[in-house]
């Protein structure tokens, strides 16, 4: 896989990635803290080092720093990253930063941690298995024993039943000014890969703009993703749906055994 679309589409819409949300701010803090029980639930120690792998601009990094845990955040997009130190010194977080690509990971990261996340949909950028598997494999590298990784995805299972072309549109009028979110997907031939049109439109004293950017994804099911996580080596793999975990997307937790390098 070539990371440069996923890069470029990260890079164009860094600077309005908090139009997506009513209060990005107030996102931050809320994922932190949902991450955070999640985090506790599993993992049974005090507070961490982490690595966010795919840290954007800093949703779910600086939310886990705040919450305290010792940060790390690398994203395949330098704008993105450049946007998340400006954050988290906003914020008043101390939290580390660096650009890094999923496939590069053991050459671009230093060091090993305790967690690493990946949340948003992130994954399911990664078109072939073989890339996955690559991705979850320099994951397993930057883990210490009995370390967790983290994952969250869209709920694919669903999606792939229905195949829906867009989604309903979001009316913000706020903190941001008034803005609409929405999407539009287009399938490809296969019926398992998608192109997501992102549309932001905003309001200026009563004249609108918009916002386009595209990017692909794959319909990333929970079993295929289970399976090639097994295959990487972790265990006690196992996922929390939104209704028990109260996070928005369905989560997949895996365990690096001690012992096990």
């Amino acid at each position: 896989m070539s990371s440069q679309p996923v890069k470029r589409f990260y890079d164009q819409l860094a600077s309005e990635y908090h139009l997506l949300f009513a209060d990005w701010r107030d996102s931050v803090r809320w994922q932190g803290e949902m991450l955070d029980k999640i985090i506790q639930r599993e993992a049974d120690t005090a507070k961490q080092t982490l690595l966010d792998c795919s840290c954007g601009i800093g949703t779910q990094a600086i939310g886990l720093a705040l919450r305290g845990y010792k940060v790390h955040g690398t994203d395949v997009s330098p704008a993105a990253v450049k946007r998340a130190e400006k954050e988290a010194k906003s914020f008043g977080v101390t939290a580390s930063f660096g650009i890094a690509d999923f496939l590069k990971l053991d050459r671009q990261v230093n060091g090993t941690f305790d967690i690493v996340i990946s949340c948003d949909n992130s994954l399911p950028h990664l078109l072939t298995d073989n890339d996955l598997s690559t991705a979850v494999k320099n994951v397993w590298g930057k883990l210490n024993p009995g370390g967790l990784f983290i994952a969250s995805i869209r709920d694919y299972d669903q999606i792939v039943k229905d195949r829906p072309k867009s989604t309903s549109p979001k009316v913000f009028d706020g903190v941001y000014g008034r803005r609409i979110v929405f999407q539009i997907w287009e399938w490809l031939e296969d019926k398992r890969n998608y192109l997501l049109h992102l549309f932001i439109l905003k309001e200026n004293q009563g004249n609108w703009s918009v916002s386009q950017y595209t990017t692909q994804y794959r319909t990333l099911l929970r079993n295929e993703l289970t399976g090639i996580l097994e295959s990487a080596g972790y265990s006690d793999i196992h996922w929390r749906m939104p209704s028990e975990s109260g996070y928005y997307q369905p989560i997949v937790i895996a365990n690096k055994k001690r012992g096990l390098h």
